[in-house]
């Protein structure tokens, strides 16, 4: 078809949808704290000082203010002036907000809202009034005071909401800002109702995150908190743009059961687009796809020192097991002389039970010796030798073996439990050396059951030692057997 004629045609925005848009943005009425905040931080401020009373909040900040310039880019409606200035012009922070649709959060909770800002020798008030605003008809303006400027009022912005229409709890206020806000950052502190904020400091081991992509750097601090501390309280780690929490992520994390519990920390990825409220991220983005690979590795690494920690949990549980099952069978071998193949053991004697190697028994004097000094003399006590006392040589196949002593009158046992496969045997020994597989299913089962983990180790431990007394015959081993076990866990 031919064109005849062309013309422009004028877009135009209705205020009704402005005030939709910070109503249905910012669902939590505290969200517009964080936004008030953020923007502080973006305008160098050094101190944001909130206070909260039922029926008004102020928000002031000694930041650089806005000019007459700043304060119509302040209320024009997607703004891309921190978009084109990304960094602060004193500090170089890199600005947090984007879309300039922050301040209309303010709408979601408040009925007026008023602007207070100083600019060197500018300074203005600005008023909002939501109901008069939305019964104008025609243009489109917003009252503004041109101040005399103060000397003694200092460069900032003051904001001041009230007819408030919701309420803000102080708990619930101080966590959004706790996680919103760059509360790290240097020369950047936050007071709420007088008392200034801090990170949330978490007990526990931290590993540090360090890994680069094409589109940026992700770092920050992943903590495992002790089981006592776990907590199903705000699961996942926190990650943040540019300082403040943009949503917490499992990752799949949350198929660990328990675990998860006790994984908190931070993650920054600045480089992520988030969504006009930031509450998301734009998760089809190639960047979060990038971040998605990084993550997947910090989670493998997260896995491997849980499981570390798993097996040293294990070999303490199993090293107290041991030495519960020797002190048992030390005292069933002292009340059975005729049952024990390394000699009557004194019945009031220590077990010695250790992982090291042990002490001989009691100090002998030099026989035969028996020097008297001259007159004149002082006498010196001679100290008699220590008889050297040889232990069984301990074959470790793995360096996580546990190995414990155990002295048995002149003599001691060992045991070592060690790593030897599925299908190796349950247990074997070597001289005075005991060796008991972890890797069998029988003790991969037993191990689980606090009711019976001594036991069987017990029985194990009798076992050899009564094949070490009779070698010929099974069934009187066997009968040996029962017996030590018998006087091992009887209660007297």
């Amino acid at each position: 078809m031919q064109v005849k004629e062309k013309k422009t045609l004028q877009v135009t925005v209705d205020k009704r949808h402005i005030v939709s848009i910070g109503e249905r943005l910012y669902t939590e009425s505290v969200e517009l704290l964080r936004e008030l905040i953020n923007n502080a931080y973006d305008a160098d401020a050094t101190e944001v000082h909130v206070e909260i009373e039922p029926e008004k909040i102020l928000v002031r900040d000694n930041g650089s203010g806005l000019d007459a310039e700043g304060l119509k880019q302040y209320f024009l409606v997607g703004s891309n002036e921190k978009v084109l200035h990304s960094r602060s012009p004193k500090f170089g922070r890199a600005r947090i907000g984007q879309f300039g649709i922050g301040k209309f959060a303010s709408l979601a909770a408040a009925s007026r809202f008023e602007v207070v800002t100083k600019h060197k020798d500018f300074a203005a008030r600005v008023i909002f009034d939501k109901k008069a605003w939305e019964e104008a008809k025609g243009e489109w303006h917003i009252p503004c005071e041109i101040l005399a400027p103060d000397p003694k009022m200092e460069d900032g912005m003051t904001v001041i909401l009230s007819g408030l229409s919701k309420s803000f709890g102080l708990e619930e206020v101080e966590k959004k800002i706790i996680e919103g806000v760059p509360l790290k950052a240097p020369d950047f502190s936050v007071f709420l109702n007088k008392r200034r904020l801090y990170p949330r400091s978490i007990v526990g081991q931290r590993i540090p995150i360090l890994e680069g992509c094409k589109y940026g750097t992700v770092s920050g601090e992943i903590i495992i908190a002790p089981t006592s501390m776990a907590s199903l309280k705000d699961l996942g780690i926190e990650i943040k743009v540019k300082g403040s929490t943009v949503k917490r992520e499992l990752f799949g994390m949350e198929t660990w059961g328990k675990a998860v519990a006790r994984i908190k920390g931070e993650i920054n990825a600045d480089f992520l687009p988030v969504t006009s409220d930031r509450s998301n991220f734009v998760t089809d983005s190639d960047e979060y796809q990038e971040f998605l690979k990084v993550m997947v590795k910090v989670v493998g690494i997260i896995r491997k020192i849980l499981g570390r920690e798993a097996d040293r949990r294990e070999d303490r549980k199993a090293s107290r097991v041991v030495k519960e099952a020797l002190q048992r069978i030390h005292k069933a071998l002292a009340q059975n002389p005729d049952l024990s193949p390394f000699g009557p053991i004194p019945y009031g004697e220590e077990g010695g039970v250790g992982g090291g190697a042990v002490a001989g028994g009691k100090k002998k004097s030099l026989a035969g010796l028996d020097v008297q000094p001259q007159e004149g003399q002082l006498q010196t006590p001679s100290k008699p030798k220590r008889k050297k006392r040889h232990h069984p040589l301990v074959k470790k196949i793995t360096p996580n073996a546990i190995v414990r002593r155990m002295r048995l009158g002149a003599d001691s046992v060992s045991v070592c439990l060690d790593f030897f496969g599925e299908s190796g045997p349950e247990c074997f020994s070597e001289g005075n050396v005991v060796y008991i597989n972890r890797d069998h299913p029988l003790y991969k089962r037993e191990s689980q059951r606090a009711a019976t983990y001594t036991m069987y180790i017990a029985r194990l431990l009798t076992q050899e030692i009564s094949l070490m007394k009779e070698t010929r015959s099974p069934r009187v081993a066997f009968n040996r057997q029962s017996k030590l076990l018998k006087d091992a866990f009887v209660e007297e």
